[in-house]
């Protein structure tokens, strides 16, 4: 029995080791950019959770370009990753979308933004989607949209200018919401008996943490923020096919308006999770952005001295002072623009984004994805 007792011992350890060799090791039909896949299954998951106090590029980023290079393999939530901050390589990731790549979540982010949300749809279904997003974006509704932007923006800064302090993140994401909660849902806080953006809040808690969903846990407060966020939706799109309006007032009459016909390819699934997804983009990376340019512009007077000025020009060639912004005026902001393209080259708004490899894909002569 003894000698069988070490055999089996024996095979334990070298299946063992020959496992965890193959995990570090990963096979590959060339070269694999270099790095390290960490602990088996784990991988490098709970470095990569852990907090950020910066909203520069992330630490756990930082400290493998400097290591490894631009390009460089890691393991994420028990998947095996390329992370490349190469400015070549992601511009041919572009390039080739759909052709060698296609976009693409993992399975914990798919439980967050919902399994039909549009990162990880494809094809027609796609480029419908995106074709109804240009109803909010697109250059003649941004030109409707400038009373009601400009109207919420004067609001709320008369209201912190009344505050000793004001917590900026949080106040600027509460005025986006506010805006875009009409635009796209005609959602009014003081009237509604949901708090919309409380539950959004529980949401994004919980956005960027180990992906562990067991009552207590920061992730498993963001699926439920999900879940009421939703159920808060699926209500109102209830009511408003039950009662649609004669006038179109919000992306939702759109979205119910497409649901009638009969050879659409629009869901109910697919139109919430769209509707959840517009909903956290518009206020959350849009607060970040503004947020992080507050801070760049009170870090360099000069940037905030020329901004003021192209403003204080607009505002002084107008005929009424009490008029609203125009079109004219907008277009006319050059130093603005470079403003805001500088901040967002400069913010973490959006930290990375995932595409899955339909081939092998050769880099340089050196590597193979």
């Amino acid at each position: 029995m003894w000698p069988v007792g070490i055999c089996i011992a024996a095979l334990f350890v070298v299946s063992v080791t020959h496992w965890v060799y193959r995990w570090k090791n990963p096979e590959c039909n060339g070269t694999l950019p270099p790095g390290s896949m960490g602990w088996p299954l784990l991988g490098e998951t709970l470095e990569f959770f852990a907090t950020n106090r910066t909203w520069d590029t992330p630490p756990f980023i930082k400290k493998r370009i400097e290591r490894y290079g631009s390009i460089f393999r890691t393991s994420l939530v028990g998947l095996q990753v390329i992370v490349s901050t190469d400015s070549e390589f992601n511009y041919m990731v572009f390039q080739q979308e759909g052709q060698s790549l296609e976009s693409w979540y993992p399975e914990s982010l798919t439980k967050i933004f919902g399994t039909r949300n549009l990162g990880s749809l494809h094809g027609n279904l796609h480029k419908f989607l995106k074709n109804m997003i240009l109803t909010i974006v697109s250059p003649e509704s941004l030109k409707k949209m400038f009373s009601d932007i400009e109207s919420v923006a004067t609001k709320n800064m008369k209201g912190w200018a009344s505050k000793e302090t004001v917590e900026m993140k949080t106040a600027v994401a509460d005025m986006i919401f506010e805006l875009m909660g009409k635009k796209l849902i005609s959602y009014d806080q003081e009237k509604s008996s949901e708090n919309l953006r409380e539950n959004f809040g529980a949401f994004i808690q919980g956005l960027i943490t180990f992906p562990l969903d067991i009552p207590g846990t920061a992730f498993h407060k963001c699926l439920q923020g999900r879940k009421r966020v939703m159920k808060i939706l699926e209500n109102m799109l209830k009511e408003r096919r039950a009662k649609p309006n004669i006038v179109k007032t919000d992306f939702f009459d759109y979205v119910i308006e497409e649901l009638k016909q009969d050879d659409t390819i629009l869901t109910e699934e697919v139109a919430l999770d769209l509707m959840f997804a517009l909903l956290f983009a518009n206020f959350e990376t849009t607060s970040q952005a503004i947020t992080v340019a507050i801070k760049l512009l009170s870090d360099n007077p000069r940037a905030l001295k020329e901004l003021t000025e192209e403003h204080e020009k607009i505002l002084r060639n107008r005929e009424n002072p009490e008029s609203g912004l125009t079109w004219q005026e907008y277009k006319s902001m050059t130093f603005t623009f470079q403003v805001i393209n500088e901040s967002l080259r400069l913010a973490n708004v959006v930290p990375g984004v995932f595409r899955k490899a339909l081939r092998d894909i050769k880099f340089k002569g050196r590597y193979v994805i």
